[in-house]
């Protein structure tokens, strides 16, 4: 493995078809890229874990994210994470969005808290959804000990990032740098300290330059490091051992031999 995809949602059944599932978990493999499946509610963090199971080089992120918040419920979060998959390896993704505001904001703001006490108990790394939110988000994050995290597909300002560094979390990067036409998101991407990076996709979502029109998967994830190993003007194998050990070590993942895992999840069941 070369690379991990630290944030895609290929597992989950709204966005890809079982035979487009495999096919594109194989030729990410086959690009030397591993991925951590990312839920959004309760079925599709369900999902997340059962694909986990079932494939070497895959791992878990569960929770609820904002949009979702009002109307799931972050004890079924809870119950997942008691049936202790070795595979789960976070919450997420979970946080605020003020911008489209699907679930109202004092139920965000609940679930939030509701799922910072659970990467708390549990002692996990979370990744945060924080859009047009951070003046709320902050003091709740502060509310909390410990935290640690990144902050998934970020697109805000130098201020806020600064205020993430400073709490120890991590920046995703994903395609948005590779066309976004903001110079001052052209200026975080390209000067955000790479060792406080990871790479990401989102996929099915925000497809990086040339293949902008198409479903992102996540070997995609090889052209948002080519693209920071070009602005920056370093290797794109510095690019590639930096930003993996970092996911690598918020996450604590380790590489298996082989394309298909041999797991038995008969006791894994949505409770």
């Amino acid at each position: 493995m070369k690379l991990i995809d630290s944030h895609c949602h290929l597992h989950d059944s709204e966005f890809y078809d079982d035979e487009t599932r495999e096919r594109v978990y194989r030729e990410a493999i086959h690009a030397g890229v591993a991925m951590i499946c990312v839920g959004t509610d309760t079925r599709s963090s369900y999902e997340a874990v059962a694909f986990a199971e079932l494939h070497h080089n895959v791992w878990a992120v569960v929770g609820i994210h904002p949009h979702e918040a009002a109307t799931n419920q972050a004890d079924d979060i809870r119950k997942l994470l008691s049936q202790k998959s070795d595979k789960v390896v976070g919450i997420g993704e979970i946080g605020l969005d003020y911008h489209y505001d699907h679930s109202p904001r004092e139920v965000q703001l609940q679930r939030l808290r509701e799922q910072l006490q659970l990467a708390v108990a549990f002692d996990l790394p979370v990744s945060f959804h924080v859009r047009d939110a951070f003046d709320d988000f902050w003091p709740v994050f502060d509310e909390f000990s410990g935290i640690r995290g990144v902050l998934h597909s970020f697109t805000d300002t130098q201020v806020n990032l600064d205020a993430g560094f400073a709490r120890g979390l991590y920046m995703g990067i994903n395609g948005i740098s590779t066309f976004t036409k903001d110079a001052a998101q052209q200026t975080m991407y390209r000067y955000a300290p790479l060792e406080r990076v990871l790479l990401e996709t989102d996929a099915p979502y925000l497809t990086p330059i040339p293949f902008r029109g198409k479903v992102n998967v996540p070997a995609y994830v090889g052209k948002v490091a080519e693209f920071q190993a070009r602005v920056r003007g370093i290797s794109l194998d510095d690019i590639a051992r930096i930003t993996t050990a970092n996911t690598r070590t918020l996450f604590g993942v380790h590489y298996a031999r082989g394309t298909t895992s041999h797991h038995r999840i008969s006791s894994f069941r949505k409770s």
